[in-house]
């Protein structure tokens, strides 16, 4: 089964990003989404208009999504999702929307400040240290999720001095040490997106041994290109990266000029090669190293919170006012590998609170660009899983980070 859900979750990706702007950062919009399905699963019926809306489709559909991702786990990608409740509170409304949740969401008496903290680590590898939110008397219910991932790619980068990120680059005065592609392994292209124009687009990726694995996708547009934009065109392009495949308006080496661009450098040499027209095509890329921890207000009226706190609110027949709803992000990207997780959580509030030629092109990541990770999830009989082409985290790169003097 593969689930339907790239195109709503880029979407609810688009109004993240846009709430959190064009600063440095990193989000997991699945980890936000995922708890909008699990209220939509308590109350289908009353979870219509704007919890639909912010899905991007209909509840039940959402429920099944939420369903089949949770309670078939990704093997390089650590979920985890909790509905809790103030002991005394939440069982007079009908039992069955215990029985719409997922199976491994855990449903039980709210704990303490250290509980959820020790939660928040236990379901993440230990990358996130705490829960976003402080409980307080006020607090009758809790949902929450978790999402994490680390990996070693592989093939490790290749290191390369800062100036290759091109002499416009404001980074290449700032850093020693970048990293470049191996020989192999590593997949890069130049394509036209509708939201962004020409982009550069870069591919490492990490797999499992029964044939799951996590992409991780770098695209970067012209200087001045909107980020939202910059984000949109990674969304859309992070679709066919799972399956290995080129993005879509990928551009031919030799249909572009020779020598330098505002993002990438082609040169033609005489080689041998085997190509069948004589014309051989290969990409190289340079990236810094970076990592990011972010904290996102989840409250602005464009991420459902607010239905979703009503809807469970009804269906658990809870006495809530109003809702908090924050998300504490991290992900770390460097020479041999990409680490990153994400904690989502919602409170329910009872108050307010032959000689031929070949081109070659080097792709320079020397300004601020998209990040999407996704996970792929093919089977040994040919089909894919649940979380094939699922986007699970993304980010804005706008910091860059020196190449650790024990990785150089």
């Amino acid at each position: 089964m593969t689930t339907d859900l790239h195109g709503p979750l880029a979407a609810y990706a688009a109004r993240l990003h846009t709430t959190i702007g064009d600063r440095h950062h990193v989000a997991s919009p699945l980890g936000a989404w995922l708890l909008l399905a699990l209220a939509a699963a308590t109350a289908p019926d009353r979870a219509e208009g704007p919890l639909t809306e912010a899905l991007g489709t209909d509840p039940d559909t959402a429920a099944t999504i939420a369903r089949a991702l949770l309670d078939a786990p990704h093997p390089l990608v650590a979920s985890a999702t909790a509905l809790w409740h103030r002991p005394g509170e939440g069982d007079g409304g009908p039992a069955d929307w215990r029985a719409a949740l997922p199976a491994t969401t855990e449903v039980g008496v709210l704990p303490d400040q250290a509980g959820l903290d020790a939660w928040a680590r236990e379901h993440t590898l230990g990358l996130i240290e705490h829960f976003p939110l402080k409980v307080t008397p006020e607090v009758v219910l809790a949902l929450a999720s978790a999402l994490a991932t680390r990996i070693s790619w592989a093939e490790p980068f290749d290191v390369a001095d800062a100036r290759a990120l091109g002499p416009d680059s404001l980074w290449a005065g700032r850093l020693r040490r970048v990293l470049r592609t191996p020989e192999h392994g590593h997949r890069c292209a130049i394509a036209t997106t509708p939201e962004a124009g020409d982009v550069i687009t870069h591919a490492a990726s990490a797999q499992a041994d029964d044939g799951a694995g996590l992409v991780v996708l770098s695209v970067a547009a012209a200087p001045g290109v909107p980020p939202a934009d910059v984000l949109a065109a990674a969304y859309r392009i992070s679709a066919r990266a799972a399956d290995g495949a080129p993005p879509a308006g990928h551009r031919a080496l030799f249909d572009l000029p020779l020598g330098d661009a505002p993002l990438w450098t082609i040169r033609e040499e005489r080689v041998r090669t085997s190509a069948r027209d004589g014309r051989e095509e290969r990409h190289t890329a340079v990236l810094p190293c970076w990592s990011a921890r972010s904290e996102h207000d989840l409250t602005g009226s464009s991420l459902g919170f607010a239905a979703a706190s009503a809807t469970l609110a009804e269906a658990l027949a809870l006495p809530v006012r109003t809702f908090e709803a924050r998300q504490v992000a991290m992900a770390t990207f460097g020479r041999y590998g990409f680490e990153a997780a994400a904690v989502t959580g919602m409170f329910g509030l009872t108050s307010l609170p032959p000689e031929g030629v070949r081109r070659t092109a080097e792709l320079r990541f020397g300004h601020p660009y998209a990040v999407v990770a996704a996970a792929t999830d093919r089977r040994s009989d040919g089909t894919t899983g649940p979380w094939h082409g699922v986007p699970v985290f993304s980010a804005w790169v706008a910091e860059p980070e020196e190449l650790p003097d024990a990785h150089a």
